[in-house]
């Protein structure tokens, strides 16, 4: 790995290029041919994942309604393909509607270090651009294990978080640069695309704070979408403002450390194999990841804390991310409000633990539902729940030592008679390093539970099946990475809807 330090610089520096870091992820992404074996299975497991919460969330509202702007963009062929409907769009279009089809449950992969991202969200753009443009699968995969890369190395070296901005401009970044590996552009190309993505996609986290809309699930599809409007526009020979990151009124100066920043992004040597897609990890679980091995806690201590009538209080001692942004920390009187909605109760660690604590198990529809949320003896449990900061937790989030890294915390019980049940868990189940590492198999059978009812099982078996084979596939090949459902279903609840401008 090669050390880039990051910093801002007068106009009248005039910084080179290829000094800056956008173009220096741009030339990773172009340097990026030969596939990592273990890598491209990696990016396999990641498109059967994101297949398996997008046919799980067609009939939702958000879902719903990103669909139906997207099919009123019908494209000429090629176009890319949309889950849930026959229609070919044009493939910004596609990217929106599946990118929130992808990120509506909250139920896909993740990677945590100074920042937090979920890069599966660069794999809908990909997609849609390699139907529109005729990839095969083998250039759909460098462009996902590039992206990747660039995903993981920006999350690593820059903090977004710190200063309230969405995760999603270092998902924009990625995305363009994907799409540049997949699509072998130039590295002057992709460097403007990037320039571009990330000026126009760095919004604040309002988006995940207070009362959480549906825009949640929203924000990455439309860095996704902007990503590849951004490409357009540079293969047409369009520049960008430059140097988006360094400027003395760019990224860093204005939005992040200011005047003296100085971050440390690190990326591979030329030749060097791209294989940071595998650090990051899925959820076995809908929830925010900090909640994954919460949920998991709460069900091993279901039986060792008794009757649940007898809790006084239960104290959760866990990391600063954790209690600050989805503990009690965030000080979102909307965390412990009953009639909150399902994007706030999944940022909400005191209700997970408590429905968790409850049912011993979790559910992407039920552990959610109203009716549950409204439980008097589970808003009576849930407003004993806290959480506080513990510093050796905040200390293992951060250990630079993946196989150390820690997302869990520690569970404090204290029944009504003063004694006191305690147990804690560093790392979810499924986690690399947790009881039960997804493999395989783990992904396999979670597209199979989530397509249940939705998905039949032929179609099941053609879509796993296609899936892969992703490097052998054609470009005609890649829209069996959609899996066939009861579209009429879909376009029943979709006409049931509002309407609106498209």
């Amino acid at each position: 790995m090669i050390e880039h330090h990051v910093r801002v610089h007068p106009s009248a520096d005039r910084l080179p290029r290829e000094e800056q870091l956008a173009w220096k992820l741009a030339a990773v992404a172009t340097g990026t041919d030969d596939l990592d074996t273990d890598s491209a299975a990696m990016a396999v497991n990641r498109v059967i994942d994101n297949a398996s919460v997008a046919v799980a969330s067609l009939l939702r509202r958000p879902v719903a309604v990103a669909r139906a702007q997207a099919t009123a963009h019908r494209a000429t062929a090629p176009g890319a393909s949309v889950f849930g409907s026959r229609a070919r769009v044009s493939p910004e279009w596609a990217a929106w509607a599946n990118g929130t089809a992808v990120r509506e449950l909250d139920f896909h992969d993740t990677y945590l270090a100074a920042d937090y991202s979920h890069p599966g969200d660069n794999i809908p753009p990909l997609l849609a651009v390699a139907q529109h443009t005729g990839r095969p699968g083998a250039d759909l995969l460098r462009g996902v294990i590039a992206a990747y890369e660039l995903h993981v190395a920006l999350v690593k070296g820059i903090c977004l978080h710190e200063h309230r901005i969405d995760h999603v401009a270092h998902l924009s970044a990625a995305t363009a640069g994907g799409l540049g590996a997949m699509l072998r552009l130039p590295t002057e190309t992709v460097y403007q695309a990037i320039q571009q993505a990330v000026h126009t996609t760095t919004a604040t986290r309002q988006s995940r704070k207070g009362e959480i809309s549906s825009w949640k699930a929203y924000a990455p599809a439309f860095a996704g979408k902007a990503a590849i409007e951004a490409v357009d526009r540079a293969m047409r020979g369009e520049t960008s403002p430059s140097p988006i990151y360094e400027g003395e009124d760019g990224v860093l100066a204005w939005m992040l450390n200011g005047p003296e920043s100085d971050y440390t992004v690190l990326l591979p040597e030329p030749g060097e194999a791209r294989r940071a897609i595998l650090d990051t990890y899925t959820k076995e679980h809908s929830a925010e990841y900090q909640a994954q091995a919460i949920i998991d806690l709460a069900r091993r201590l279901r039986e060792k804390a008794g009757p649940l009538r007898n809790v006084r209080s239960i104290v959760l001692r866990t990391s600063h991310h954790t209690h600050h942004v989805i503990g009690s920390g965030a000080n979102d009187p909307q965390k412990y409000d009953p009639s909150a909605s399902r994007e706030t109760l999944d940022h909400s660690v005191p209700y997970i633990f408590a429905v968790a604590l409850e049912d011993g198990t979790w559910h992407h529809e039920r552990s959610y539902a109203p009716e549950r949320a409204r439980r008097p003896e589970t808003v009576e449990l849930w407003r004993k729940i806290t959480t506080v900061e513990d510093p050796e937790w905040t200390r293992r989030y951060h250990d630079p030592d993946p196989d150390r890294r820690a997302f869990g915390g520690r569970a404090v019980i204290t029944l009504d008679d003063g004694s006191v049940i305690e147990d804690e868990l560093a790392v979810a189940d499924a986690h690399p390093a947790g009881a039960r590492p997804f493999d395989r198999t783990g992904y396999v059978g979670k597209f199979r539970t989530l397509a249940e009812g939705v998905v039949t099982e032929s179609a099941q078996k053609a879509f796993l099946d296609t899936a892969a084979r992703l490097a052998e596939l054609s470009a005609a090949d890649l829209d069996g990475l959609f899996p066939a459902v009861d579209t009429d279903a879909v376009a029943a609840y979709d006409a049931s809807l509002p309407k609106g401008l498209f």
